[in-house]
């Protein structure tokens, strides 16, 4: 991409809904293409959960930024006016809840090729669970009910995505199957508490709110034995 703007996502185990100390939400806006980033919150997932949007909120209009929330169950913008305000933010932070239904919902609107653009144009994508998984080529997701695969995400990210790799019955072990049998691409698994980096689709940086977080990559080789690769994390708020 010589000379165009870095292009960025964030997979978050964690934030603002989840954690106290905020630590993964600083870290995050540290990596803002501004000192006083516009920040938009897009809470589809979730239904336009009025208590997430107000956790978000409470959140994040404390801090050195400008909160906005893009909804879509009551959407309020026309097409060109929905594009000009999404091209304008420097974040763009999804929550989570159902990804099949969020990219589903952002399709519908338009809403999935305006992101892209915005990616293209150095806007720092990210999120938690569905939020996260949104931005990869396959996802690890319960948005069927049981665990499964999801084949199905905007592609701006290599390969797969399994949140919650660490704290949910049966994810570690349902991804690690999606990826021996090819039903997944090889993929980054998120333990609650990491964040990690990615420019223009490679790791640039890891990083955890608690000590023994792990960021895995999980690959299977050639017998599909699949072999898990924890990533070194840097600890944030602490020495480690």
């Amino acid at each position: 991409m010589g000379g165009g703007p870095a292009r960025g996502v964030a997979l978050l185990g964690g934030g603002f809904s989840t954690d106290e100390d905020g630590l993964l939400d600083d870290w995050l806006l540290s990596h803002a293409r501004s000192s006083r980033p516009k920040v938009c919150f897009v809470p589809t997932a979730s239904g336009d959960a009025a208590a997430y949007v107000d956790q978000f909120l409470s959140a994040f209009e404390s801090r050195d930024c400008e909160p906005s929330v893009l909804p879509l169950f009551r959407r309020q913008l026309d097409d060109e006016a929905l594009r000009t305000f999404l091209l304008s933010q420097d974040v763009v932070y999804v929550g989570g809840g159902n990804t099949a239904n969020l990219l589903a919902v952002w399709r519908v609107h338009g809403v999935d090729q305006v992101l892209c653009d915005a990616y293209d144009r150095g806007t720092l994508l990210c999120g938690i669970s569905a939020g996260a998984n949104c931005w990869a080529e396959g996802s690890h997701t319960d948005s069927f009910g049981p665990l499964t695969f999801l084949q199905d995400g905007l592609g701006l990210l290599p390969g797969s995505v399994c949140p919650h790799h660490d704290s949910e019955p049966g994810r570690r072990t349902s991804y690690r199957e999606s990826v021996a049998t090819g039903m997944l691409s090889p993929g980054w698994a998120v333990e609650d508490g990491v964040g990690a980096l990615f420019v223009d689709g490679l790791l640039k940086e890891a990083v955890g709110r608690r000590p023994g977080a792990h960021l895995y990559w999980v690959e299977a080789d050639e017998d599909l034995t699949v072999v898990e690769r924890a990533l070194p994390c840097r600890l944030l708020g602490g020495v480690v």
